[in-house]
């Protein structure tokens, strides 16, 4: 892998399930020791990229490489430095959270001594050292969730893949994986993270990708995307199911149970003054509003057509 390649790089990338076309052409460039965000609704594709770029799936077309290695011709080579966190928790629960991260380590190729340093760390990092010598069939949950993720951590990839990883966690083990991930982007690992979570990709991403209809809806800085919706929102508390209608259309943002609708402004005095003016000139639609800054929320949802 030379200096300046990308630790994931995608060019052309389609795939299609029998007559259901899921991807349609992904570009992606991740460079190294950078996070990349992959949003989407469900059903766009997220889960299919990652599985191309992991290995586990051949794409119909397009290529890709991984950690300096094409993913079709040198499917060995990516294997060996990568590692992926999917969606649902893959643990034996027949072996104890030391065992399973031991023998780990041991097919990873780890001698037994590092193997044994390396277990009892990552079961202190994700808190599990009190559960160690527990089958995992008598963990919760989020503790199950947290031993797969340090089973993938064992061998320091250099490319991470992190599918929907912080579903099911609580708000601390939540915090716990975000920290992590910082370091490993400290240290100079790639990681390309799909997530429902919008605070998520705002907090870790340097970039985000945006999957709509099976292609890159539109990717930047998460500063970048808000700024290309609107820079700020105007949430409108409305006066009547009928004042909701006449302006639902030209809404980035949905409450009907509330009669709340949210519109683009760039946040200026004068912008909302004129604003306020052109939707409500004889002061009857609009009981109050709120002003606020764009989130990645807004961003999806305007480039997905998801409402709210």
């Amino acid at each position: 892998m030379t200096p300046n390649e990308p630790g994931i790089h995608a060019l052309g990338l389609t795939k299609s399930y029998g007559d259901l076309p899921v991807l349609d052409g992904i570009d992606l460039a991740v460079p190294r020791g950078s996070v990349l965000a992959l949003l989407g609704p469900n059903g766009a594709g997220k889960t299919t990229t990652v599985r191309i770029l992991a290995t586990l799936t051949a794409a119909d077309s397009g290529t890709a490489r991984v950690a300096g290695h094409d993913v079709t011709t040198a499917r060995t080579r990516v294997r060996e430095r990568i590692s992926l966190t999917g969606q649902f928790a893959a643990v034996d629960d027949l072996q104890t959270g030391t065992e399973m991260l031991r023998m780990t380590g041991r097919l990873a190729g780890l001698s037994a001594r590092e193997a044994r340093t390396r277990a009892d760390s990552l079961l202190d990092r994700f808190g599990l050292t009190e559960a160690a010598g527990r089958t995992a069939k008598t963990y919760s949950g989020g503790m199950r969730r947290r031993l797969d993720l340090a089973a993938s951590l064992v061998t320091r990839p250099e490319v991470l893949f992190l599918d929907e990883p912080t579903a099911g966690l609580d708000p601390r083990s939540r915090q716990d994986l975000w920290d992590l991930v910082r370091e490993l982007r400290a240290d100079g690992t790639t990681v390309l993270l799909t997530t429902q979570y919008l605070e998520e990709a705002d907090q870790l991403a340097d970039r985000v990708a945006v999957l709509a209809a099976g292609r890159i809806a539109a990717e930047g800085t998460p500063a970048a995307l808000k700024s290309r919706v609107a820079g700020h929102r105007l949430d409108l508390t409305l006066t009547s199911n009928d004042a909701y209608e006449a302006l639902a259309a030209r809404a980035v943002h949905h409450l009907p149970g509330e009669l709340v609708l949210g519109l683009t402004t760039d946040g200026s005095a004068a912008h909302v003054r004129a604003l306020l003016d052109e939707i409500d000139p004889d002061r009857t639609r609009v009981d109050r509003f709120t002003l606020r800054s764009a989130t990645l929320d807004d961003v999806f949802l305007t480039l997905t057509g998801a409402a709210t």
